[in-house]
């Protein structure tokens, strides 16, 4: 019996050395790493962006279900803007180590109401209404630090609050030379 009684301290001594371990501080190059924020810069103009009423016909279906006919409405209102986005000297900090060219794979917009740049979900199973084109860009690829992307976009939407100003979210997914991916989000705020 004496000879089988470690075997009752056994997992308390595991659970110890994995509690220590599971303990242990980050350490300072863990403090010092770098996010997509620090390297990658976007800036878009104009700052804060307005919308005006959209007049150019573009609609979208609302789906009504229940053997209802779907609704086609016109957006309510249109903006557009512009973003350059460029790769800063921090690319090349030991933590990145971007290998160029780096290139921008895809973009996806997002618009949600908002109130003094705050997000205001909606309420009562409302949604909110979008529609976006990239209308142009210089190209989707940045060759070196310091280097950049500019693009062009129009965005329509519409509001459960029927106001203008809303917060859009681009997110842009990039890749480098190497094969390592990683998404870069910028706000836009549309004044109201």
């Amino acid at each position: 019996m004496r000879k089988f009684a470690y075997l009752l301290w056994l997992p308390f001594l595991v659970g110890a050395v994995l509690g220590i371990g599971a303990c242990q501080s980050a350490t300072a190059d863990d403090d010092e790493s770098l996010n997509v924020d620090d390297f990658v810069d976007a800036v878009v103009t104009p700052n804060p962006v307005s919308a005006e009423p959209a007049t150019d016909g573009k609609t979208y279906r609302v789906v009504r279900g229940n053997n209802q006919p779907d609704e086609i409405l016109l957006f309510d209102w249109k903006t557009t803007f512009g973003l350059t986005v460029s790769i800063n000297k921090n690319a090349t900090d030991k933590d990145v180590d971007l290998n160029f060219p780096v290139e921008i794979v895809s973009t996806a917009v997002k618009v949600e109401q908002a109130s003094g740049g705050i997000i205001t979900p909606p309420t009562g199973g409302e949604t909110e209404h979008y529609d976006s084109v990239l209308s142009g860009a210089t190209g989707n690829k940045i060759s070196a630090v310091g280097g950049s992307v500019s693009m062009n976009f129009e965005v329509w939407y519409d509001l459960p609050s029927l106001k203008k100003e809303a917060a859009i979210t681009i997110t842009l997914n990039l890749k480098d030379d190497g094969g390592k991916t990683f998404a870069k989000m910028i706000k836009v705020n549309v004044a109201p």
